[in-house]
């Protein structure tokens, strides 16, 4: 449908570009593709069948039932799986002429129901292993959410200082525990140092140790808290960071907005170059762990610093310094 269906109506060329080159992986996930006729589908299908919305079924489409959706000149012919409960769009077209043209969406059900081979309508093998690709997908990203909400509530109750436990369960339904995660705030208030530190302790449940999964949540419970997560200091399973004063309480407010609009706080690499010890710098970067620089920020030095400006309050402080 996507290839021989979809060749024109698209908000974007960049998906008629992947399907051409034939880089289906890449269109995930296909519901949400730039294209009205797709649009119209996702809106109409959800997972409580009780309140979809369709036209009704395609009256030339006698081999098999689809149902009917519009929009503008668009039509599309929505076949529902009784197996597995999924909605698959499998036809499209727009109306033409009358229902006269030859090119008609109704003119063309018609001959491929009356031709007797109606399997180009129904899902193929890679249309099904996209599926899992984006059920596994959809999968994870609800799973992130939830670690990331975890995380907020924590947050909000130790965000003065405290600690507290939360366990996260494996993503798929059914898998019992990962890991259990301890996140503290200590505040620090020294005479000659002032700050609110944050350590972070995972400790995976058996066979977790190394998996890629345990990687992507440590990922997600530090970029929540205070991302990059390669600003983190690490010894085995603790991470620590510091922060100023408030520090923290400020973060909530980011993740209170993260949690309302349903996204993930994203990791990025340091946007400028900071200014620290070279003696620092040399040990950091082999070890991974983060440095001071002169304006104050924690990094952990993994880039090229040439290929970035200069951090202003950096260089301002460096300049400030004697002789």
């Amino acid at each position: 449908m996507l290839k021989e269906d979809l060749t024109s109506g698209w908000d974007s060329p960049v998906p008629q570009r992947r399907i051409a080159a034939g880089q289906h992986s890449e269109l995930h996930p296909v519901s949400e593709l730039p294209h009205p006729i797709i649009a119209k589908a996702t809106e109409s299908f959800g997972p409580d069948a009780a309140h979809d919305n369709y036209v009704g079924p395609v009256a030339s489409a006698a081999q098999l039932r689809l149902l009917e959706i519009k929009q503008s000149q668009w039509r599309g012919g929505v076949w529902q799986d009784d197996e597995t409960g999924v909605c698959w769009l499998v036809v499209a077209g727009l109306a033409k002429g009358g229902h006269q043209d030859r090119d008609d969406f109704y003119q063309r059900v018609q001959r491929e129901n009356d031709s007797g081979d109606i399997s180009d309508w129904l899902p193929s093998k890679d249309d099904i292993r996209l599926l899992k690709q984006e059920t596994a997908a959809r999968l994870m990203t609800e799973w992130e959410l939830g670690v990331q909400r975890l995380v907020r509530d924590v947050l909000r109750t130790i965000h003065e200082g405290g600690a507290a436990q939360l366990a996260v369960e494996h993503p798929i339904p059914g898998k019992g525990g990962l890991a259990q995660v301890e996140i503290s705030v200590i505040a620090v208030r020294d005479d000659d140092y002032v700050a609110d530190e944050v350590v972070v302790e995972i400790v995976p449940a058996a066979g977790f140790a190394w998996s890629n999964l345990m990687w992507q949540l440590t990922a997600r419970v530090l970029n929540s808290i205070d991302p990059p997560e390669q600003r983190w200091d690490r010894y085995k399973d603790t991470y620590s960071n510091i922060g100023e004063v408030g520090a923290w309480t400020e973060r909530l407010t980011a993740l209170d907005e993260h949690v309302r609009s349903g996204t993930l706080a994203t990791s990025a690499p340091g946007s400028v170059s900071h200014f620290s010890h070279r003696k620092h710098l040399a040990g950091s970067t082999i070890e991974g762990t983060a440095v001071r620089a002169l304006c104050g920020t924690f990094f952990v030095p993994t880039q090229d610093h040439k290929a970035l400006p200069e951090c202003p309050t950096c260089s301002q402080r460096f300049a400030e310094l004697p002789g």
